[in-house]
C-alpha cells in the first residue's frame, strides 16, 4: 500500500519489477464500465486469495475512450486452480493453456501470469515460440506481452491501473511500441507485424520507429505462420473497420506480398485497385455502423481479379466459358490455401458469388425469375454492383446492376416488358420415337420445340 501511495504521489518511473500504479484520480476507467461477468469472475478469484485483473485490449480501449468488445482476465492462479471456482469453466489450449469461464451470455478468457520462455525447445529455427505455458509473476507477465499499451492491468476492486512497462505514457503519446528488443519479439511471433499495422490503423496511433524498422526485413517470416492462424488474423485486420488504411499500411511496411498471393499484382491493375478499395470501404462502413459483414464476400472481392485474369486467359485459348470459370476458381483458391486456410464454409459461398456473375448476363425467358429466387442472389448482386462501380463492366453492361435492381422491384407487367429477346443458342431436342421409326424405315420426326430445322433432302 505504501508503494502504491508513493507511486501515485511522486511521478516518475517505478523501480524494475515494480508497477507504476495509477489511482482513480489519474485515469478515466471506472468499475461500472466493466461487464457484469468480468466483475463476477475477478471478484471470485480475489475472494479465493488470488490476484485478478482486467488486462490487455479492454484496458487500452477504455483509456482511449473506446467501448471494449470483450474483457480478458489475468491472474496468478493456475488453470487447474481456476476451474474448480466456477461451475461453467473449461480448460482449453495447448501452446497457450487458459480457462474459458461462461458467465451468463459472456465467455471470459482467464489466463495465468506467464514468464519468459527458457530452454532450447521453446522456439523453432526462426525464433517463433512453440509453447507458452511457463507461469511467472505479474511483472514477468507484463514483460512478455507484445505492446506496451496491451500490458496494462485494471483492478476493479480498487479501480487502479497497474503499469509495468510504460503503457499509460505511450497511450497518452498515441504511440505503439513493442516491449523488449523489436526484432526478437517479432521473430517470437511474426503475427505481431500484422497486429502492429492493424492496431495502429484501428486506434489512430503511430508505430514507434524502432518497432517499425525491422518489419520489412522480417516480413518473410509470415510464411512460417500456420495458415489457420493467419486467416484468423486476416479476418481481424480486414474487419477492423479500418481496412482501407490497413491495406495501405501493409504495403508501406512490405507486408502485402505473400500475405494474399498475387495481391500486389492485383493492386497494380487500375480496375483491380478501384474494385478492392470500393469493397474495403463498403466493409468499413458496415463495421462502423454495426451492420453484419460477410468474410466470404470480402475474400471473394480480394481474389476476384485474379480469377478474372485466369478465366479470360483460358477462354482466349478456346476453352468454354463456364468450365473455364470453375477451373479458374479452383486454381486461385488452391494457391490461396497455401498461405491462408479459408474454411470450406466460406469457400462454398465465395464460389457461389463468383459463379453467379455470368448468370447476370442472362436477361431473357424464365432465367431472371429463377435468379431472383437464388439464396445468394443479394450477395451476387452486391458483387455485381461493385464491378459496375469500379468500371470493370463497360458499355451497355455498365448499367447491368441497375437493370437487375429495377427488375427486382418491378411488378409483373413491368418485368415482362424488361425481358430481352432470347438470343442464346437453342438446344437440339431429339424427338421421341425418331430412332424407332428410322429403324422401321419410316420418315424422321420433325425438329420439335426448340430443335433446329432439319435439312431438306
Amino acid at each position: 500500500m505504501i508503494r502504491r501511495l508513493i507511486a501515485r504521489l511522486l511521478p516518475g518511473k517505478a523501480k524494475s519489477g515494480e508497477p507504476r500504479v495509477y489511482g482513480p484520480a489519474d485515469h478515466p476507467i471506472r468499475r461500472d464500465q466493466i461487464s457484469h461477468g468480468a466483475l463476477q469472475v475477478t471478484r471470485r478469484l480475489q475472494d479465493a486469495g488470488f490476484k485478478a485483473f482486467i488486462v490487455g485490449g479492454a484496458v487500452r480501449d477504455l483509456l482511449l475512450g473506446i467501448v471494449p468488445k470483450d474483457f480478458d482476465i489475468a491472474t496468478d492462479a493456475e488453470p487447474e486452480q481456476v476451474k474448480p471456482l466456477f461451475r461453467r469453466a473449461y480448460l482449453i489450449g495447448r501452446r497457450f493453456r487458459l480457462v474459458h469461464v461462461h458467465a451468463g451470455a459472456e465467455t471470459l478468457e482467464v489466463s495465468t501470469f506467464r514468464a519468459a520462455q527458457t530452454g532450447n525447445d521453446a522456439t523453432d529455427e526462426h525464433g517463433r515460440l512453440l509453447s507458452d505455458n511457463v507461469y511467472g509473476t505479474q511483472a514477468e507477465d507484463a514483460a512478455r506481452r507484445d505492446f506496451t499499451i496491451n500490458a496494462l492491468y485494471f483492478d476493479p476492486a480498487t479501480e487502479e491501473v497497474w503499469d509495468f512497462v510504460g503503457g499509460v505514457a505511450d497511450i497518452r503519446a498515441r504511440r505503439l511500441k513493442l516491449i523488449g528488443a523489436p526484432a526478437t519479439r517479432l521473430r517470437e511471433d511474426p503475427v505481431r507485424m500484422l497486429r502492429a499495422v492493424r492496431l495502429a490503423a484501428k486506434l489512430g496511433v503511430a508505430i514507434d520507429p524502432k518497432t517499425a524498422a525491422p518489419i520489412p526485413k522480417l516480413a518473410e517470416l509470415i510464411q512460417n505462420v500456420p495458415p489457420a492462424r493467419l486467416f484468423e488474423e486476416m479476418l481481424k485486420l480486414l474487419l477492423s473497420g479500418h481496412a482501407v488504411e490497413t491495406l495501405k499500411s501493409l504495403r508501406a511496411h512490405g507486408l502485402s506480398h505473400g500475405l494474399l498471393p498475387l495481391l500486389d499484382v492485383i493492386l497494380e491493375q487500375p480496375l483491380g485497385t478501384r474494385f478492392i478499395e470500393l469493397a474495403l470501404a463498403n466493409t468499413d462502413e458496415r463495421v462502423r455502423d454495426d451492420r453484419p459483414v460477410s468474410p466470404a464476400f470480402l475474400f471473394a472481392c480480394l481474389l476476384w481479379h485474379e480469377v478474372l485474369a485466369t478465366w479470360n486467359g483460358a477462354t482466349a485459348k478456346g476453352e468454354k466459358p463456364i468450365p473455364a470459370l470453375f477451373a479458374a476458381m479452383d486454381a486461385v483458391l488452391e494457391r490461396q490455401a497455401k498461405q491462408i486456410a479459408i474454411p470450406r464454409r466460406f469457400e462454398a459461398t465465395i464460389k457461389e458469388i463468383w459463379s453467379l456473375q455470368p448468370r447476370f448476363l442472362q436477361r431473357s425467358g424464365q432465367r431472371p425469375y429463377r435468379m431472383l429466387e437464388h439464396p445468394r442472389y443479394r450477395a451476387g448482386w452486391d458483387f455485381l454492383e461493385l464491378r459496375c462501380r469500379s468500371g470493370e463492366l463497360e458499355g451497355e453492361l455498365a448499367d447491368l446492376a441497375h437493370w437487375w435492381a429495377r427488375f427486382a422491384d418491378a411488378g409483373p407487367e413491368q418485368r415482362e416488358a424488361m425481358l430481352r429477346p432470347d438470343e442464346g443458342p437453342k438446344k437440339r431436342r431429339r424427338a421421341r420415337g425418331r430412332g424407332r421409326r428410322q429403324r422401321e424405315g419410316g420418315p424422321p420426326d420433325g425438329d420439335g420445340d426448340g430443335g433446329a430445322p432439319l435439312p431438306e433432302t
